[in-house]
C-alpha cells in the first residue's frame, strides 16, 4: 500500500485563521527552504499538509522542529503508484504544491507540473531548487554556500585580507530561497483570480540572491563599492557601521549612518570635541576613527554601552545571542523574537503572531 501509516500526525496548531485561511497546500518533504516557505504559508492561516517518506525517515530531521510547525504530516511510499495516486487525490483538492527535488525527480515520480495541473488546472505549482530547473548546473549538488559563492555574494562578505565569511543559511536558503518562492506563489494566486489558472512558480536561490544583490550592483556602477572583502561602507569597512568588541568578550553593532547619528554616537563615546576625530566621509581616515572607537568600547562591558546608548539616536545596540533575544525586554513587549510568526496584519487575529509549538 502507498500509505505507511493511515494516522495522520499533528506536527503544529495550525490556527485556521489569517489571511491565507482556506487555502490548501501540499508540501512534498524535503530540507531548509522548503520547509520554511510552508512554515510561512501556514503561519499566515493555509492549511499545509506534508508528505513524509514512508519509513519516516528525513534528514536533518531535528533541524526542522520549528520549520514545521502549522501542519499535519503523512507517510507515503512516492515510489508506490497506490502513494502517488493519494498525493494526486489531495492535488484535486488543493491551492498549492511545493516540491525541493532535483529537476526531473517530480516528473519520474509522477508527480511533475503536468500530471498535477491535470487533475487541478488551478493549482499553483511550486519548485524549489538552488541552481534552477534548466542550465549546466541544474543536475549539479549543492548547498547554500554553494549558490552564494556562484552569485557573487559570498566574495562580498568577511574581514578584509581574510577567506569569505558563509552568513550561516540565511542569505541563500530563505532571503534568496524561501521568500522568492512565497512572493511567486502568492503572484501566482493572484494571477490565478483573473484567469482561473494555476501555474509553475520556478524559484532558485540563485536567482533569488542574484536580486538581492541590486543595490551592491548599483553601488559599484556607481564606484561606491570596493571590491576588498570589509572595505565598504555597509560591509564593516566603515568605523560607524560595524562590531567592536567590549571589556567582557561581548559584542555592540554600531549603525550610524546618519550625521545626527554618528553626533550622538561621539557624544556618547566622549569623542565629540571638535578636533579629537578627523573626517569620517574622508574613507583615508577611517582606520585612525576605527582605532579611537575600539578603545573606548574595550574599555566597558557590552551591557554598560547597552544601557549608556539605550535611549539615544546613536544606534549601538549589543549583539545577543538567540537565547538572549527571546528574553529581551522589546520582544517579550510584542510577543516576538526568534522563530516568531511575521509580518502582522491589522485584522488578523490577535494570536497569529505568536511563535507555535512544533
Amino acid at each position: 500500500m502507498g500509505i505507511a501509516s493511515t494516522e495522520e500526525r499533528a506536527t503544529g496548531t495550525g490556527t485556521g485563521v489569517g489571511p491565507l485561511a482556506g487555502l490548501k497546500v501540499v508540501e512534498l518533504a524535503a530540507i531548509g527552504p522548503g520547509p520554511f516557505a510552508c512554515m510561512m504559508l501556514a503561519d499566515l492561516g493555509a492549511e499545509v499538509t506534508r508528505i513524509d517518506r514512508a519509513d519516516g525517515r528525513r534528514s536533518f530531521e531535528e533541524w526542522h522542529q520549528v520549520l514545521d510547525r502549522g501542519r499535519r504530516a503523512r507517510a507515503l511510499d512516492l515510489k508506490d503508484p497506490a502513494g502517488v495516486a493519494e498525493v494526486l487525490d489531495l492535488v484535486a483538492d488543493a491551492d498549492i504544491l511545493v516540491e525541493g527535488f532535483r529537476p526531473g525527480v517530480a516528473e519520474r515520480l509522477g508527480l511533475g507540473p503536468d500530471a498535477c495541473r491535470e487533475r487541478n488546472p488551478r493549482l499553483v505549482y511550486a519548485r524549489m531548487t538552488g541552481w534552477g530547473q534548466d542550465g549546466p548546473l541544474a543536475q549539479v549538488p549543492g548547498h547554500d554556500i554553494n549558490y552564494l559563492a556562484l552569485t557573487g555574494a559570498l566574495d562580498a562578505i568577511g574581514e578584509p585580507g581574510g577567506p569569505p565569511v558563509p552568513p550561516v543559511n540565511f542569505l541563500g536558503d530563505f532571503a534568496g530561497g524561501s521568500m522568492f518562492l512565497v512572493a511567486g506563489v502568492l503572484a501566482a494566486l493572484y494571477e490565478r483570480q483573473r484567469t482561473g489558472l494555476g501555474q509553475v512558480v520556478d524559484a532558485a536561490i540563485v536567482d533569488g540572491v542574484g536580486a538581492l544583490l541590486g543595490m551592491l550592483v548599483g553601488m559599484s556602477a556607481a564606484g561606491q563599492w570596493r571590491p576588498e572583502r570589509g572595505a565598504n561602507l555597509l560591509d564593516g569597512g566603515a568605523p560607524f557601521y560595524t562590531c567592536y568588541a567590549c571589556a567582557d568578550g561581548g559584542y555592540v553593532a554600531v549603525g550610524a549612518l546618519e550625521e545626527r547619528f554618528y553626533a550622538a554616537l561621539l557624544r556618547g563615546l566622549g569623542l565629540d570635541g571638535e578636533g579629537l576625530l578627523p573626517d569620517r566621509a574622508d574613507s583615508a581616515n577611517w582606520t585612525a576613527i576605527r582605532r579611537e572607537f575600539e578603545d573606548r568600547f574595550a574599555a566597558r562591558d557590552r551591557d554598560h554601552w547597552a544601557r549608556l546608548f539605550e535611549d539615544t539616536e546613536a544606534c549601538v545596540t549589543p549583539v545577543l545571542s538567540v537565547a538572549e533575544a527571546a528574553a529581551h525586554p522589546h520582544h517579550r513587549a510584542r510577543d516576538s523574537g526568534p522563530a516568531a510568526v511575521a509580518p502582522r496584519f491589522s485584522r488578523g487575529p490577535a494570536g497569529l503572531h505568536r511563535p507555535r509549538a512544533r
